[in-house]
């Protein structure tokens, strides 16, 4: 069984919320979360993966902007 993290969504129109992603075969989040908001796939977010502490396993993802 995967193991699973929450990670928050830091900027853009999800920024505050969090998302619940599965962990690899050595520990990490995907490096991309696509965030759909009500306009389905046509208003989805990007947001990469960054460190967000010193310890290897604080992550959150940033908001790099639209999909489209």
């Amino acid at each position: 069984m995967a193991s699973s993290v929450q990670i928050l969504l830091v900027g853009g129109t999800a920024d505050g919320e969090s998302v619940t992603v599965e962990l690899d075969s050595n520990g990490r989040p995907p490096l991309t979360h696509h965030h759909l908001g009500s306009g389905g796939l046509a208003g989805a977010q990007i947001y990469e993966l960054e460190s967000a502490g010193e310890d290897a396993r604080d992550w959150r993802y940033r908001w790099t902007g639209p999909a489209v």
